[in-house]
């Protein structure tokens, strides 16, 4: 009998997977016979679960919808992830995550087998994470996230206060599509009715979210990869200024210090000297970048990195005390 109840269990857990499961298939996963797996079927809806069965090459077997759907069964390795998951939830940015998060996980690891809670308290004492620093962005609301992702579910036009990056506010109406994270940012993709454009709209920014009743038909998204047009876009805002300037380095070495300041192309020239095609927040924040080389650098446009680098240079004079 136990051996017909994990056997249970275990079929149970495979229908739940959005799928259509062929007959073969899943006397094959569990090891047994296709008449098996049709007793078995039998019993799962003698037990009130509603499963389906559809005939020829492409049938098979699924779960229904209905309302005696049954409890959550995950797999070893599944379970550990969704644990794994649990513990690190806080970092998505999402307001009251921790606390959700750790109801969850509490709750999962009072049902985990042994074995796997051993798994799951074994990778929370090896991992760490650090506490966040002043730049830690602001937590977005939960519930502002699921009254969104609604909104673009069900194609509802949306009206809400915004606020740009210097804090001005606007009130905008839009078309909801998708909800795009980028670090720990959150990212609404819409169709701005004002603006007769697309927008990406930081949704800790946004205030009094709000149906206004309306639908709309839905259009072509601006790209393919939404997620990849969004950090696009997040970095042409980001890197407002360009400079192109010769670095008398290697280029494999300067190549190798891009990134977290500024972006570029680096066109190799000489085996100790390059060009460099930079793009950065700031002029200034590009001076200091290429004042971290540690190597002489000429300034070929604009002639305000040029300035830039030349009031620098006589700050750090000054605080040398020379």
């Amino acid at each position: 009998m136990s051996e017909t109840s994990a056997r249970l269990l275990r079929l149970l857990s495979l229908l739940q997977t959005p799928r259509e499961w062929p007959g073969p298939e899943l006397a094959e996963r569990l090891h047994v016979s296709q008449r098996t797996v049709r007793n078995d079927v039998a019993r799962l809806r003698d037990l009130g679960y509603p499963v389906d069965a559809t005939r020829g090459s492409v049938g098979g077997y699924r779960l229904a919808a209905g309302t005696a759907m049954p409890p959550l069964l995950l797999e070893d390795d599944e379970a550990v992830a969704v644990a794994v998951s649990l513990r690190t939830a806080g970092g998505g940015g999402v307001a009251g995550l921790d606390e959700s998060a750790v109801r969850a996980l509490t709750k999962l690891q009072q049902v985990l087998p042994g074995r796997l809670r051993g798994q799951v308290e074994a990778l929370g004492a090896a991992t760490s994470r650090a506490e966040p620093g002043r730049r830690r962005q602001t937590p977005v609301d939960g519930a502002l996230l699921a009254d969104l992702a609604a909104a673009a579910g069900a194609r509802e036009v949306v009206r809400f206060g915004y606020a740009d990056h210097a804090g001005t506010g606007t009130e905008r109406r839009v078309e909801p599509y998708r909800l795009v994270t980028l670090g720990q940012r959150w990212y609404l993709v819409a169709w701005d009715l004002g603006r007769e454009d697309w927008r990406t709209f930081r949704v800790d920014r946004v205030r009094e979210a709000r149906s206004v009743g309306h639908r709309f038909r839905a259009r072509p998204l601006p790209a393919d990869d939404v997620a990849g047009w969004v950090a696009q876009k997040t970095r042409q805002v980001l890197h407002r200024t360009t400079a192109r300037v010769a670095v008398h380095a290697p280029a494999a070495d300067v190549e190798a210090r891009l990134g977290h300041w500024v972006e570029g192309t680096v066109e190799a020239g000489r085996p100790d000297r390059c060009v460099v095609r930079l793009a950065g927040p700031s002029i200034e924040g590009t001076a200091f970048w290429l004042g971290t080389l540690g190597c002489d650098v000429e300034v070929l446009e604009p002639p305000e990195l040029a300035q830039a680098m030349r009031v620098l240079g006589e700050r750090y004079l000054r605080a040398s005390g020379a």
